[in-house]
Formats: C-alpha cells, sequence, structure tokens
C-alpha cells in the first residue's frame, strides 16, 4: 500500500509529507520511504497559525483556518505525489495542533481533557481522491491517555534491539522520547515529552534577530549560557512531572518565551538564544537521568535523535556533553531523514488504522487500553 503521512508541528514553519510502501500489520509492519519533501506555510498563514494558538481568533476564523489548512495540505500531498510520480492509496494527515491538554481540567461541572489539530480530512479527501486519516489523537484520550507521543509506534517498529537499549529522541518544537529497553515488549516501552525543543529557540530568533531559526546552531555558539536562568527554569512542575505527560505551547509558548526574556534581563542577544538552547538540551538530559536512566547506568547505549533539533550542531554538543554515557546518533543514519520521521509516523499510523490495528501505545500516553486511532474521510 503507498500511504502519504503529513506532518505540520508546533512551530507552524510548514508541511512535510512523506510518502511510503508499507505492508505487514501490527509490530510486523514493514515499510520503504519512497519520498519526502516539504512546503514552507505562506508567512500570513503561519502567522495566523500562531495566532490561534494564542487563543486570539474568531470561531468563524478557527472554523475558516481548519478548511484552509485542508486545502494546503491537499496541494502539498498531490505536489508530492507528482513530483515522485506516484498513485497514493491513503493519507495520514496529523494535522496542525492548536490546543493540547493532555491531563483533565474542570471545566463546566466535569474534568475534561482536550485536543484540537486542524486541518479538515474531508476537504483533503476531496481534493486528493484518496481516503484519508486524520484527528488521531482524541481516540487514546477517550481511552485515559493523554494523546501523545505517538511517534513511539514507529520507534518500536525501527529501532527496538535484542541486545541495545535505545533512546529515540524527537527534538521538534517540543521535545519527546521513546526509551526502548533492550529485548523490550511494547508494555515496557517509556515515552513523554521532555519540554520545549526548538519552539523556544525559535521565538526568540525571530524576536531578537528577525530570523526564522538559528542555522546550524550558530547563534548560540557565540553567546555564554546563563545558568541561574535555565537552573531556575527547570525547577517548573512541568520537569518535575512523573511521564506520561505532554507538553505544547501551553506551557514553552508566547506566555514562556515572555518571561524567559524577563529572566535574562540585559543579557546579550547570543547569550540569550545560547541560554535557551541549553535549556532544550539540559531538560533532555534530566528527563534521562531521573525518568530513564541515572548516571552510570548502562541500561541504554545509543540516543537516536531526529527532528530540525538535530541539525543545530550547538545544541547535539550540548547533549553531548551532558549525556556522556549515550552514543548520539541521527535518524539518518538508520536510513531515515530526520527531517522525514514525523511525517513517516503518520504514514505508518494511517495504514494500521485502515487495516483496524491498534497503533498508541499504552505505556507511553497512559491510556487504559490500545486502541485504533483517528477517524476516516472519503473522497
Amino acid at each position: 500500500m503507498i500511504v502519504a503521512g503529513v506532518m505540520s508541528g508546533t512551530s507552524a514553519d510548514g508541511i512535510d509529507v512523506a510518502i511510503v510502501r508499507v505492508l505487514g500489520r501490527g509490530f510486523r509492519t514493514r515499510f520503504e520511504l519512497l519520498h519526502h519533501s516539504g512546503v514552507p506555510f505562506p508567512q500570513r498563514v503561519r502567522r495566523a497559525v500562531l495566532e490561534v494558538m494564542n487563543a486570539r481568533a474568531s470561531v468563524a476564523d478557527l472554523s475558516r483556518l481548519s478548511f484552509l489548512l485542508g486545502e494546503l495540505y491537499a496541494e502539498a500531498i498531490g505536489a508530492a505525489a507528482k513530483k515522485a510520480h506516484l498513485q497514493l492509496d491513503l493519507i495520514g494527515c496529523h494535522g496542525q495542533t492548536i490546543y493540547h491538554q493532555g491531563t483533565p481540567r474542570a471545566f463546566l461541572g466535569r474534568d475534561i481533557a482536550c485536543t484540537w489539530q486542524m486541518g479538515e480530512g474531508a476537504v483533503i479527501a476531496a481534493r486528493t481522491g484518496v481516503p484519508v486519516v486524520s484527528d488521531f489523537r482524541p481516540a487514546d484520550m477517550a481511552a485515559g491517555g493523554t494523546g501523545a507521543p505517538l511517534a513511539p509506534f514507529l520507534d518500536y517498529l525501527l529501532y527496538r534491539h535484542r541486545r541495545r537499549g535505545r533512546i529515540v529522541q524527537n527534538i521538534g518544537g517540543i521535545a519527546n522520547f521513546t526509551a526502548i529497553p533492550a529485548k523490550a515488549s511494547p508494555e515496557q516501552v517509556i515515552a513523554f515529552d521532555t519540554g520545549p525543543g526548538n519552539m523556544v529557540i525559535d521565538a526568540l530568533m525571530e524576536r531578537l534577530f528577525g530570523k526564522p531559526f538559528d542555522r546550524d546552531g550558530r547563534v548560540a555558539a557565540r553567546g555564554r549560557v546563563l545558568d541561574v536562568v535555565v537552573s531556575d527554569l527547570l525547577r517548573r512542575a512541568f520537569f518535575r512531572r512523573r511521564p506520561p505527560k505532554t507538553a505544547g505551547r501551553e506551557e514553552f509558548g508566547r506566555e514562556f518565551v515572555a518571561e524567559f526574556l524577563r529572566r535574562c534581563r540585559r543579557a546579550r542577544k547570543q547569550d540569550v538564544v545560547a541560554t535557551a538552547t541549553a535549556l532544550t538540551a539540559y531538560s533532555i538530559a534530566d528527563a534521562v537521568r531521573a525518568f530513564v536512566a541515572p548516571a552510570g547506568e548502562k541500561r541504554f547505549r545509543e540516543m537516536i535523535v531526529s527532528g530540525g533539533g538535530a541539525k543545530n550542531r550547538t545544541l547535539m554538543s550540548m547533549v553531548r556533553d551532558e549525556l556522556p554515557d549515550l552514543k548520539i546518533r541521527t535518524s539518518d543514519e538508520f536510513g531515515l531523514p530526520s527531517e522525514a520521521k514525523e511525517a513517516v509516523a503518520f504514514a505508518v499510523l494511517a495504514y494500521q488504522t485502515w487495516r483496524r490495528v491498534p497503533s498508541n501505545i499504552p505505556a507511553a500516553t497512559g491510556a487504559e487500553r490500545a486502541v485504533i486511532l483517528g477517524k476516516i474521510s472519503y473522497p
């Protein structure tokens, strides 16, 4: 089956499309990456997405934006399929996360957990003529899970090993990892969001330098880390909370960036970016030491990094310095480009849904049971 996976992350910088050939079923699934491409969002659309993430939109605009994103996803998928000369059988579209609250909070007399990923699946199906699986997270949440992370299904497929424990670290807008002990069953996998990935760094680069991101970590490399700021921020409740846990702009968005700048006071701009980079690296390392592999323990030997953060040399150097017992590798070394991994994940998850196979991992999300994810729209 030829399946396109579509992802636009919390950085809201654009659309990634991965086209894969998928065979098998469940944890016996095999796949081959056939094509990957990325399309940036038009600046006006990106600004609109970032605004609604900060609850600055009317209900009418929210509805319009969801349908507009469906059109943009469909165009990106169509362009990718045409470029690759492939006929699609299925599409898996994660959509654009606008709000994610993985743990219940009081609302109108009930405790409610909720999530919202924009990008109307019916529009994508109508424009492409291909069935679409979308809205993956609610089924896990309805079963008592946090709705994230969902990538551990792919991580387990790809990286489980009989003799070697591995930590699979994704650094997108948010950073999350999947820890897979040697010989692990799915029930032994540990996975959760560790904190900000590129989100805070990107926001500061845009605000301080007028650039969308710190290419290769060059700005951070010229700065000095404000250790007191990092230490204070790592005392926040999110970092101390035991998994399963998930994060988004609700924790590390505009308000957090404003607080971050206040704490940095009159530091040089390069120091501010270096400090944000260190916050990502140190929070990843702290999560490993606190919840997976205490210092000196040899149960895990490798960390395999994917996502945009894998291209940030300063960030990767900091992670290596903080976790000297782990060999740091990238998903590219395993034949999967780091920037394609999340899109591939939702192609594989969509395929499981089409086959009526559960694909959440309850050990990662805290769900009471394994469930079939997503909703299907037909052309």
